[in-house]
């Protein structure tokens, strides 16, 4: 008689004193409900801890342990093995050393997978054991989508030799222009370019990376801000596939020397989504990076954003002045325009006149002017300032300050009557006022314009449907942020999971974090002193700003997202 696999886990568990025989049958019964391995039961049931677990693997069972996180995965090893047979059995292909390949597997203990693996590769197995957290990530990012069975069938009916490049060392040679406008007229190519798009927005992609490699050319996807393989083609696609975005764009299609910009707009459905288009020349060929502009996807509430109960009471008062300066700070990405935007749309009314200078125009606002800067013939953001405000402007949104001469002129609105919003690229809140020292604006100038300034992130937000709560040590959080007003007991974080609702990610959507510095008298004192960063923070702490990192504990606090999350947004951030 075969005993089962989770009978021997357990067994051995027991006789190690690891578990007792009720929390075996409890274990049982959860796995039965969960359809989870045994290993995973007893981890979610706070009966083991995964690090112990893994200990008595490589211990009792000869069984190596392997962090995944500090190993460079090889693409051609992770393609070896099946994409489904990875997910359903939950491990990753590490390495191949002769005829016996490793694999990492969060259950070492299911022979069924091993045998599977081996009579399909038909190489020898080796098995380490790695964590499940660790297995999952790399299975999110490596394997959550598979390309579409009609982008496979496009992509078998374009003729390859048609495509055909001439390789010399690192130099690759193109097709002509005739050629090239001859090939991306054809049906194959057109339907590649329009599945693509259509799958970015259907996933809800913030961005779409084609990238050209050695051997193959690449396509990503940046789903709830981070990048995620969805396809690879042959290297012979790149031509047609950039020249085909290039007509699209209204680009020119006989230039691959030096970068260009444009975007297009297509309609999918009911609604017409902007794709902001950059192209760059790469050791391999020409990188495309589309920004997809979806405004279904975008709610343009400042209710909604994200921001505590004092915050948005804070926020709405400082857009109600009459004059002054409100600045939002971050990386790309980081969610600064459709803040920008909220407050526009909060502030707007038939009484106010709105004016906005963008690179490009984002989003249309009914009821607001919006001015798209044009560099090539002299429309720069200082320029359109300079003209905008002899429109007789209330509040004035300027989309980013990159230089002195917006900088200045921006300031000069804001003490002049005028209400100024505007971006600038700055880690927080802090720092932005040494940033805009740094820019040549004189100090008297800041105390005399600025507001406040806010500083945001955005990080995916747990999916509701299937995220695990667990325990945690007071520890984790104190090493974080001050916890002296927190209780010395676990407090309650989630972890993701995946399911079909969120299509295994474990996420679901964004949301922003934040931190909103008031210029207060001793915040313009340290401003005129030139203090550093640290010491304008200090003094905004005691006047009770809540910093990126705090706000996200406390938002991993409530179950909206997980710690590791915060963790990876604010890496290097109040510590």
């Amino acid at each position: 008689m075969i005993v089962p696999l989770k009978k021997q886990l357990g067994q051995l568990l027991i006789e190690a004193n690891l578990i007792n025989k009720e929390q075996l049958k409890k274990a049982i019964e959860f796995q039965r409900q969960k359809d989870t391995t045994l290993s995973r039961a007893l981890i979610e049931l706070n009966l083991i801890s995964q690090n112990k677990l893994i200990a008595f693997l490589g211990e009792k069972l000869d069984i190596p342990p392997i962090n995944l996180t500090r190993i460079k995965l090889d693409p051609e090893v992770l393609n070896l093995v099946p994409k489904k047979l990875i997910r359903n059995y939950q491990l990753i292909p590490v390495s191949i050393l002769a005829n016996t390949l490793t694999i990492a597997m969060c259950d070492p203990l299911n022979f069924f997978a091993v045998d599977d693996i081996k009579s399909i590769t038909g190489f020898e197995i080796r098995v380490v054991v790695a964590s499940y957290d660790d297995v999952m990530e790399i299975i999110k990012r490596h394997f959550t989508f598979q390309m579409s069975q009609e982008i496979k069938q496009i992509l078998e009916d374009i003729d390859e030799g048609a495509l055909s490049v001439v390789e010399e060392g690192r130099d690759v040679g193109v097709p002509s222009e005739a050629e090239l406008l001859r090939l991306v007229r054809e049906t194959p190519v057109i339907k590649l370019a329009n599945v693509l798009l259509a799958e970015a927005i259907k996933f809800k992609a913030s961005d779409v990376l084609i990238e050209p490699l050695e051997k193959m050319l690449k396509v990503r996807f940046k789903i709830d801000g981070v990048f995620q393989d969805i396809q690879s083609s042959p290297r012979s696609m790149l031509g047609v596939l950039v020249s085909r975005i290039k007509v699209m764009s209204d680009l020119n299609i006989a230039e691959h020397r030096l970068p260009q910009d444009g975007r297009f707009k297509v309609k999918y459905g009911k609604r017409e989504v902007d794709f902001r288009v950059s192209i760059v020349p790469s050791s391999f060929g020409e990188k495309v990076c589309l920004r997809v502009l979806d405004k279904s996807n975008v709610i343009l509430d400042i209710d909604k954003l994200g921001f505590g109960d004092y915050l948005l009471q804070e926020l709405k008062k400082v857009t109600l002045k009459p004059h002054g300066m409100l600045l939002v700070c971050g990386p790309t990405g980081a969610g600064k325009s459709t803040t920008l935007y909220s407050a526009l749309r909060f502030v707007d009314s038939p009484e106010k006149n709105l004016i906005t200078v963008e690179d490009p125009v984002e989003f249309d606002l009914v009821g607001v002017s919006q001015v798209s800067i044009r560099p090539n013939i002299g429309l720069t953001f200082a320029s359109a300032l300079r003209s905008i405000l002899r429109q007789d402007p209330d509040v004035i949104m300027v989309g980013e300050i990159r230089d002195f001469e917006t900088v200045d002129i921006a300031i000069k609105a804001a003490l002049t009557g005028h209400l100024v919003l505007s971006s600038l690229h700055a880690i927080d809140a802090a720092s932005s006022i040494v940033r805009l020292i740094n820019m040549g604006v004189e100090p008297f100038l800041i105390t005399s314009s600025l507001i406040a300034v806010i500083a945001q992130r955005l990080v995916r937000r747990l999916c509701p449907k299937c995220k695990i709560a667990y325990e945690a040590e007071p520890a984790l959080i104190s090493s974080l942020v001050d916890t002296s007003t927190l209780e010395k007991k676990p407090v309650t974080l989630f972890r993701p999971k995946g399911c079909d609702f969120c299509r295994q990610t474990g996420f679901s959507a964004r949301m922003g974090i934040f931190e909103m510095m008031l210029i207060s008298p001793e915040i313009k004192k340290l401003i005129m002193e030139k203090a550093p960063e640290s010491l304008i923070e200090q003094a905004a702490k005691k006047e009770g700003l809540v910093t990126l990192r705090e706000d996200g504990v406390n938002k991993a606090l409530k179950g909206l997202t997980s710690i590791e999350e915060i963790i990876r947004v604010t890496a290097g951030e109040q510590l």
